[in-house]
């Protein structure tokens, strides 16, 4: 699992990852590749994410840019 805190309030989780790319600590940029997708227990390859606000899951399509 990796975890990206972006400000105080605000942080995001991937998991099922095969392999990270990014190390602790780290500052990354956007559109940077941080890990590669895995298939932890489970039969096909996929990508867990969550956003979270004061540590408690919220709703991401409200925070990410519209298309």
């Amino acid at each position: 699992m990796l975890i990206l805190n972006h400000d105080a309030n605000f942080l995001s989780v991937y998991a099922h990852n095969q392999k990270l790319l990014v190390s602790e600590g780290q500052s990354v940029k956007q559109g940077q590749s941080i890990a590669e997708m895995g298939n932890t227990d489970t039969n096909a390859v996929q990508l867990y994410f969550e956003l979270r606000y004061n540590g408690k899951p919220v709703d991401a399509l409200r925070y990410l840019p519209k298309k």
